[in-house]
């Protein structure tokens, strides 16, 4: 511990786990911008909101552009003034920044303002969860405190307590059920005591984490955390806190959400806030989440443009000039304070902080957790001095609030750029009066062996176990993602290596791994745009990118980095996009590989579109294999956004109409399923023709129809059929046989009657079979000015895996083979 508590401009540089360094030492990824209607209504909303909003009305192409380009996304500020009832305040005013770049007044959390004491807690705790092995849950808890710098203020500790088997009432989700004011010893009876690690510390705040971890019992347990001897600056953040860990021989209970914060000029009042929290709130009270995946864009950071220390830099006119502009040490302090700001005050925001330290999270990253679009522009302006500086300062938060581990020990300035090329270590400048850990990992996490092309750091993606049967594989699609390339191929073979070791040591056991979740930022089997894709590309747009060069023409289609079209940041930011469709085809073809080699079903999580969706992969029908026994079977559940607005009806509308059959290769086919057989509730939030996409916020819950659990009786006492479909749809018998069907029809029983009327969309039956399905229930808002946030469940089961090996030479090549071998 002496040894992990002494500031890091102490310590050797260089990587103790032996990964390559990069010479800037710089940290973090990106992706791509805002729209340039965005930049355009960001510019004039710092003079006049009217002349915003004019100007981005008459800035707009057609619907379908102004969604992708974000513009429809970005609603200039009401006029109304800011009442103390809680109406609409933007997102910068909230976290304390000043307009026009100037530097605001110190907020309470600063820590630069009276004397800390170092026990007033400031933002969490927050709860994460880590890993289960030899018996044993392992999670982490981070507190952020008020004060701080090379010196221990005061070094707090955290007591856990078993309170006891699960199955009667969850205690409220609400700061005012569990009191406020300080924890006293009387939660120590009985308790465990874990002392916290410093991961960092300057005189603005102080980051202690508790490394946690629990036996796994025969029966789900609940426990209860509390941090004695500390204050807590809010009153609805609970002061005692309580999770749960699952029975050893059950998988984990899922929620799953992306897109959590709001797009910089959105009306957040007008939306009802980030009411679906209430909704998770309620259904973790009926039945418990153990795990919260977080999908990308946990938060929202692209203001650091608008009202923040970039507001300048974003609105030079030249893109030349822009990118040749320096990200000096000011500049860097400044849009560190941002950052740290926005996180703080998300965090702190109601019902959402009340629910991130009772439920455990695993996160990814997406680019508004940087700044929109970090990434997917061109190369020579991705490489430039503030994308390379803001990139790192993203990343060392992220690496604190969302993972719970040391950032790098500085990031990226210009003022030092020059020494980094010859000399390895820390910037002297931000290591005063400030203690950084020593870097460290943990085993759920696959570190990438070579930095990123934008950000000096490594991907971190993860392999964790969900429980008994239950596996996620999560991708850091941001570190190294360009306009060309997702992830390396290094990082893709890595990844692989850890899943068929697991997989294997799992089958060797008495637990094999029957589903393995992969997390992805972005849908992959998802509507395509190729279209405008050739449109933006072809040599006929040559002349209107002159033009706007030359006279400033056609403002709204173009971005504000690299003069190139707006939509093409976000078309190439797809996986279904043109320049990634071969490193797609292989990570597809991967994950059937791992199907077929351990008869696992691969199902995949995607977020960022602001639509719910299910996509599925299949075999072409002419193989007649059943869905069963079909490991090119692999449903995507898309699920976003849970805070942000979705996009116009229009928007969904026409995606709908794009959902043809598409072929992965000759073997494997891909198209949306029909999941909505409704709009919920008594609105209309989409045309009568449109049951595959849904513009309305959402969340999604995931679960495993143990084998552990009793049959489940019908409306009449019959037990339902297999894969969790209702053994009548309709009055009409199901079908027994889907030999033959393409995507257009249901492939296998799970996906019979699917929508409100299936079995996983109630909170009663869903997760109740005991076939050894996935219950999957996507949350989908009825009316966003309910504050409530209520929903409307829409379901379907995802059955087991029995591969069965092809008996025929011809079809027992598989079909990835040759893109395997050329990934390798």
């Amino acid at each position: 511990m002496a040894d992990r508590e002494r500031p890091r401009s102490a310590q050797a540089p260089g990587s103790s786990d032996g990964r390559e360094q990069n010479p800037h030492a710089s940290a973090s990824k990106w992706r791509h911008q805002e729209s340039s209607a965005f930049a355009k209504h960001a510019a004039q909303h710092a003079q006049q909101a009217a002349d915003a909003r004019e100007s981005a009305a008459a800035g707009r192409t057609s619907e379908l552009a102004d969604f992708i380009n974000k513009s429809s996304r970005v609603e200039p500020p009401a006029e109304r003034p800011v009442t103390a009832g809680g109406g609409y305040k933007p997102v910068l005013e909230a976290a304390g920044h000043a307009k026009d770049g100037a530097k605001p007044e110190q907020d309470a959390e600063d820590g630069r303002g009276e004397p800390s004491d170092g026990k007033e807690i400031v933002c969490g705790p927050l709860l994460n969860y880590r890993r289960m092995e030899r018996g044993r849950w392992y999670g982490s808890v981070l507190i952020v405190i008020k004060g701080g710098g090379p010196e221990v203020l005061f070094k707090p500790s955290l007591v856990m307590r078993r309170v006891g088997a699960a199955g009667g009432q969850v205690p409220a989700v609400d700061g005012q059920a569990n009191g406020g004011g300080e924890v006293g010893d009387e939660h120590e009876h009985g308790g465990m005591r874990f002392e916290s690690q410093r991961l960092y510390s300057d005189a603005r705040n102080t980051f202690w984490a508790f490394d946690i971890d629990a036996p796994i019992e025969a029966t789900e347990v609940q426990y209860e955390y509390s941090v004695p001897e500390m204050r807590f600056n809010s009153q609805h953040k609970p002061r005692t806190n309580n999770f749960f860990i699952p029975a050893e021989n059950e998988s984990m209970r899922i929620m799953f959400h992306s897109c959590n914060g709001f797009s910089v000029g959105t009306d957040e009042d007008a939306w009802s806030g980030a009411a679906l929290w209430n909704d998770v709130i309620r259904q973790h009270q009926a039945v418990p989440y153990h795990v919260m995946l977080g999908g990308g864009d946990q938060i929202y950071n692209d203001g650091i443009r608008v009202d923040g220390p970039l507001y300048p830099w974003a609105n030079i006119g030249n893109p030349q000039k822009r990118r040749d502009y320096p990200f000096p040490e000011k500049l860097r302090a400044e849009c560190d304070d941002y950052y740290l700001k926005n996180y703080i005050r998300w965090y702190n925001t109601e019902p959402f902080s009340s629910v991130n330290g009772q439920i455990a999270q695993v996160n990814i990253w997406d680019d508004h957790d940087i700044i929109d679009g970090f990434g997917s522009y061109t190369d020579h302006f991705m490489r430039c001095d503030v994308f390379r500086g803001i990139g790192g300062v993203a990343h060392k938060y992220y690496m604190l609030f969302q993972h719970h581990l040391p950032p790098p020990a500085s990031t990226y300035t210009t003022d030092t750029a020059a020494l980094t090329e010859s000399t390895q270590g820390p910037d002297p400048n931000q290591m005063v009066g400030t203690f950084v850990a020593e870097p460290k990992s943990d085993p759920s996490y696959i570190v990438g062996k070579k930095p990123g092309p934008y950000v000096a750091e490594h991907s971190f993606n993860i392999f964790t176990r969900l429980g008994a049967r239950m596996a996620l594989m999560g991708i850091d699609a941001r570190v190294e993602r360009t306009r060309h390339q997702i992830n390396y191929p290094e990082t893709y073979d890595l990844i692989f290596k850890r899943v068929y070791d697991e997989l294997r040591a799992a089958a060797a056991s008495d637990k094999p791994i029957t589903h393995l979740i992969v997390l992805l930022g972005i849908p992959i089997a998802y509507p395509r745009l190729t279209w405008l894709e050739n449109v933006l590309r072809s040599p006929l747009a040559g002349p209107m990118k002159l033009m706007h060069k030359r006279f400033g023409l056609g403002g709204a289609l173009f971005n504000q980095f690299d003069g190139n079209f707006d939509l093409l940041d976000d078309l190439d930011d797809h996986y279904t996009a043109r320049v990634h469709k071969a490193e797609r085809s292989m990570l597809i073809h991967r994950l059937q590989e791992v199907g077929s080699e351990f008869s696992c079903r691969v199902t995949i999580l995607g977020g960022d579109v602001h639509l719910a969706a299910l996509g599925r992969f299949y075999s072409n029908p002419k193989l007649k294999i059943p869905v069963e026994q079909d490991h090119r079977y692999i449903a995507n559940v898309v699920s976003s956004a849970i805070v942000n607005k979705p996009p116009p009806q229009a928007v969904a509308n026409l995606l709908a109409k794009r959902n043809k059959i598409h072929h992965l290769d000759h073997d494997t086919d891909e198209t949306l399923l029909d999941l909505f057989n409704k709009d919920p509730g008594d609105s209309t939030k989409t045309a009568g023709s449109n049951h595959c996409t849904m513009p309305s916020r959402n969340f999604a819950s995931i679960t495993e129809n143990s084998p552990n659990n009793q049959p489940l009786a019908g409306a009449n006492g019959e037990t339902t059929n297999v894969n969790g479909g209702a053994s009548e749809t309709n009055g009409e018998a199901a079908p027994q046989s889907f030999i033959g069907k393409d995507g257009h029809s249901v492939l296998h029983q799970g996906e019979v009657g699917s929508g409100t009327k299936h079995k996983a969309a109630s909170v009663e039956t869903h997760g109740r079979g005991n076939d050894g399905s996935l219950d999957v229930r996507i949350n989908i808002e009825i009316d966003p000015s309910n504050r409530q946030g209520l929903t409307e469940g829409y379901g379907l089961s995802i059955p087991l895996l029995a591969y069965q090996k092809p008996t025929t030479p011809a079809s027992a090549a598989p079909a990835s083979s040759s893109v395997h071998s050329a990934a390798h």
